[in-house]
C-alpha cells in the first residue's frame, strides 16, 4: 500500500477516487430512501473518518488519510466551497420576492431570530461544558446563535423540485424565505467572524466598516460591470472561455478581498454570485460550466475533510449524548417553531405552515460550512463540532419523511395549476381521461385514441396530458427551474394534434422522482375514469406490465390502459378479443364509447374446438349483456365473431392482421399479457400483434362504488 501511495499526488488521486466512489455508492441508498445527495456525501465523509474507518482499521485510516495530507485536502475543499458559494449566490434571484416580500421577510426573520435567541441561550449552558477559557464568551454565544439559524438553500431547492412544490404557495414562500435566510445568515456570520478574529473592539469596528465598504463597492461598481459582461455574452459569441476567465478572476479577487478584510473568502464568493445579473443566460451558462466539477469532484473533498474532523468517539458519556440531543431539540424548536408560527400568523393554513417549518429546518451543507469555519477559528471544540454535525444530519434527514406526513402526495397533487372541476366524481355524464406521455413522439397517437373515447360529448368530457420529468442530477435550483418548461414543450406534438381534432386538453408537467405515485395522485385529484400509459420497449426487459406500469395498474383509482402505438392515425375499425373476464369487460366498455366516433367494433370470442352450439349461443348472450350494461348501443356499428382455436391469443393476433386500426384487450394471461417473472417471457400479443394495442386493466372498485362512464 505504501508503494502505491509513494507521492503526495498519488496519495491525493487515491483519496479522491475513494471519496467520489463512496459518495456515489452511499448516494444510491440515499436516493432509495428519498433523501437528497448531500445526506450521502456527509455520511460518506463520516464513514471515511475516525468515526468508522478509524475504529475498524486505524492503520488503514493512517495510510489513506495521514495528517500530512490534510493541508492539501483542506485547500482543495476550500476551492470547491468558494466555487459552490458563488453558485449559491447565482441562485438568489430578486424576482423571488415579487408579491411575497412582506410575508417572506417576516417568516424568514422569524426563522432566524428565534433560533438565534435559543442558540445563544444554549450557548450559555454549553460554554462551561464544551468550551475552553481562551475562547471569548461573546464569540461562542454569537456563533451558536448563527449556526442554529442556517437553512440549506440548495438542499431545500432540490427537495422542492423533486416534490414539485416549487410552483405551489408553500414552495414559493419556502424558497424565498431560504434565499432571504441565506443572505441574512451569511451577513451575520461575517459579523461573527470579524468579532472572533479581532483582538479588540477597535479592530472589530474597522473590520465591519471595511465589510460595509466592500458591499457598497460590489453594488455600485462591480454589479454594473457584470451586467455589461452579461450583455456581451448575449450579443456576441455566447459565454466564451475569455468571459469565463474574466468572471473567475473577479471571483478570486472578491474572495481574496473578504479574506483580507477578515470576514472569510466564502462571503466574497457568495456576494459576487448574488450581484451577478439574473436576466438572460449568463448566470445559467456559468452554472452549467461549473456545477459538475464542483458538485461531483470538489464538494465531496469538503465532506470527506469534514468527516475526518468528526469524531463520534468523543461522545463517550451519557451526558455528551444528552447535550447532543439537546442541541438537536433546540435546533428543531427554533427553526420549525419560528417558521411555522410566523407562517400561520401571515395567513397560511396549519398544514402549509407545518410544511414550511419542516422545510426551513433543513440544514445540510450550509451548516457544515459554518461549523468548519467555527472549528478553524477555534470558536468551537472538536466535541461540539461532532455534535453539531450530527444535528445537521438529523435535521436534514428528517425533512423528507416528515414532509410526506404533513404534506402527502394527494395534497401536493391538489396544488397543480389546472383547476379541478367539482363535478368529477358526482356525475355520470363526464368521462375524464388522463394521458401520461413519456416521449413527445407518442403524444399525437395517444390523443387520437383519446378523441375516439370522448367522441360522444367532446365538449363535456375532460382530457389531461401529463408529462413527468425525471429529476436531473443537477444540484442547482438555477438550472432545475426550467424542468417544468421542458415538460410542457414535450407535450407540444400532442397539443398540436388535439387542436387539429378540435379537442381541449389540459397540459400538466412537473419533476417527479416517483412517477407511479404521482400518476395515481393526479388521477385521483382530477377524477380520472381512465389512465392511459404510453409504452416503449425498454432496453433491459421486454415486459409491458412491469416497473412503473405495474405500480400504476395496482394503485391507480381508475381503469388503466397501456397503449402500445404502432402508427395509429385514426380509429375506424376496432377489434376486442373477449373471454368474459372483468378486464375484458372494461375493454368492451371502452370500445362501446368509440362507436360514437363511427368506429366499427368487432368482438372476437374464442372458444375451444368442439364446443356445443348452445355454448356458442351462451357466449354471444354474455357478450350482449356485457355490452349493454351501461346503456343502449348502436348495433349497426358492432359485430360479433366467434372462432374456434386452442390458443385465444393466437386467434386474436391472426384476426388483428385483417385490416383493423386498433386492438383493445383485457390484460390477462389468456392473451399472454400477465406479468412474468423478471420479464423473461415476452407478452405474446405485444410481440406478435401487427397493429396498435390498448391493454386494459379494470379498477377494482369497492363494493357499492359506481363506475363513472
Amino acid at each position: 500500500m505504501t508503494a502505491i501511495l509513494h507521492s503526495p499526488l498519488a496519495l491525493f488521486m487515491v483519496q479522491a477516487a475513494l471519496i467520489i466512489a463512496l459518495s456515489r455508492l452511499v448516494g444510491l441508498g440515499a436516493a432509495a430512501l428519498g433523501q437528497p445527495m448531500v445526506i450521502a456525501e456527509i455520511v460518506a465523509g463520516v464513514l471515511l473518518g475516525p468515526s468508522l474507518l478509524g475504529v475498524v482499521s486505524p492503520r488503514m485510516l493512517g495510510v489513506l488519510f495521514p495528517q500530512g495530507s490534510m493541508p492539501l485536502l483542506s485547500m482543495i475543499s476550500q476551492i470547491g466551497l468558494v466555487l459552490f458559494m458563488f453558485l449559491i449566490g447565482l441562485e438568489l434571484d430578486p424576482k423571488l420576492l415579487r408579491g411575497r416580500a412582506h410575508t417572506s421577510v417576516v417568516i424568514s426573520h422569524s426563522s432566524i431570530i428565534l433560533p438565534c435567541l435559543l442558540g445563544a441561550l444554549l450557548g450559555l449552558y454549553l460554554y462551561p461544558r464544551l468550551s475552553s477559557p481562551d475562547v471569548p464568551f461573546g464569540s461562542f454565544v454569537l456563533f451558536m446563535g448563527v449556526s442554529m439559524s442556517v437553512t440549506a438553500f440548495p438542499v431545500l431547492a432540490r427537495i422542492l423540485s423533486e416534490r414539485r412544490l416549487l410552483k405551489t404557495k408553500v414552495g414559493a414562500i419556502a424558497i424565498t424565505c431560504a434565499a432571504v435566510d441565506d443572505v441574512t445568515a451569511w451577513c451575520l456570520l461575517a459579523f461573527v467572524v470579524s468579532i472572533a478574529k479581532s483582538t479588540d473592539l477597535r479592530s472589530a469596528a474597522v473590520t465591519v466598516g471595511l465589510a460595509l465598504a466592500y458591499i457598497a463597492a460590489m453594488l455600485v461598481i462591480v454589479r454594473p460591470f457584470l451586467r455589461r459582461l452579461g450583455a456581451v455574452s448575449a450579443s456576441r459569441d455566447g459565454l466564451t472561455q475569455n468571459l469565463v476567465a474574466v468572471t473567475l478572476l473577479i471571483l478570486l479577487a472578491s474572495s481574496w478581498t473578504t479574506e483580507l478584510i477578515g470576514i472569510h473568502a466564502l462571503f466574497g464568493a457568495f456576494m459576487l454570485g448574488a450581484v451577478m445579473p439574473k436576466d438572460g443566460n449568463f448566470g445559467r451558462l456559468l452554472a452549467e460550466k461549473l456545477e459538475d466539477l464542483v458538485v461531483v469532484f470538489l464538494l465531496p473533498m469538503f465532506f470527506a475533510y469534514s468527516g475526518l474532523r468528526t469524531q463520534v468517539g468523543l461522545l463517550d458519556t451519557r451526558d455528551a449524548w444528552v447535550m447532543c440531543g439537546l442541541i438537536i431539540l433546540v435546533a428543531c424548536a427554533g427553526k420549525f417553531g419560528g417558521s411555522a408560527v410566523a407562517g400561520r400568523i401571515t395567513g397560511l393554513r396549519w398544514r402549509e405552515a407545518g410544511a414550511l417549518g419542516i422545510l426551513m429546518n433543513t440544514r445540510g451543507l450550509m451548516e457544515l460550512i459554518v461549523l468548519n469555519i467555527g472549528l478553524d477559528l477555534k470558536v468551537i471544540s472538536p466535541t461540539l463540532f461532532t455534535m453539531m454535525v450530527i444535528m445537521a444530519l438529523v435535521t436534514t434527514f428528517m425533512t423528507t419523511p416528515l414532509l410526506e406526513i404533513v404534506y402527502p402526495a394527494s395534497e401536493l397533487a391538489r396544488q397543480l395549476d389546472t383547476p379541478i372541476p367539482t363535478q368529477a366524481s358526482s356525475t355520470n355524464s363526464v368521462f375524464t381521461v388522463l394521458m401520461c406521455v413519456a416521449f413527445d413522439r407518442s403524444g399525437p397517437a395517444m390523443v387520437t385514441l383519446a378523441s375516439a373515447l370522448v367522441a360522444d360529448r367532446p365538449d363535456h368530457n375532460r382530457l389531461y396530458a401529463l408529462r413527468l420529468i425525471r429529476p436531473t442530477d443537477r444540484a442547482s435550483f438555477y438550472i432545475i427551474d426550467q424542468d417544468e418548461e421542458t415538460g410542457i414543450n414535450g407535450l407540444k406534438p400532442l397539443l398540436q394534434k388535439a387542436e387539429q381534432l378540435h379537442l381541449s386538453v389540459n397540459p400538466i408537467a412537473f419533476v417527479s422522482p416517483r412517477p407511479a405515485q404521482d400518476i395515481c395522485s393526479v388521477a385521483e385529484v382530477k377524477g380520472a375514469n381512465l389512465v392511459i400509459l404510453g409504452w416503449h420497449k425498454p432496453v433491459v426487459t421486454r415486459t409491458v406490465l412491469g416497473g412503473t406500469v405495474a405500480d400504476v395498474l395496482e394503485k391507480a383509482p381508475a381503469d388503466v390502459g397501456v397503449f402500445v402505438d404502432r402508427g395509429l392515425q385514426a380509429v375506424r375499425k376496432v377489434l376486442v378479443p373477449f373471454q368474459g373476464t372483468p378486464d375484458d369487460k372494461a375493454a368492451l366498455m371502452l370500445a362501446r364509447r368509440m362507436t360514437a366516433a363511427n368506429a366499427e367494433v368487432t368482438i372476437l370470442h374464442v372458444i375451444k374446438p368442439g364446443r356445443a352450439d348452445t355454448e356458442r349461443l351462451g357466449a354471444q348472450q354474455e357478450i350482449e349483456q356485457s355490452f349493454t350494461e351501461e346503456g343502449p348501443w348502436n348495433r349497426t356499428s358492432v359485430r360479433m365473431k366467434l372462432v374456434s382455436h386452442e390458443k385465444p391469443a393466437v386467434a386474436a393476433v391472426e384476426e388483428a392482421a385483417r385490416g383493423y386500426d386498433l386492438v383493445i384487450v383485457g390484460a390477462g394471461n389468456q392473451w399472454g399479457l400477465e406479468r412474468r417473472l423478471f420479464g423473461l417471457v415476452p407478452e405474446f400479443m405485444v410481440e406478435r400483434c401487427p397493429i396498435s394495442l390498448l391493454l386494459v386493466r379494470q379498477y377494482q372498485r369497492s363494493p357499492g362504488q359506481v363506475p363513472v362512464s
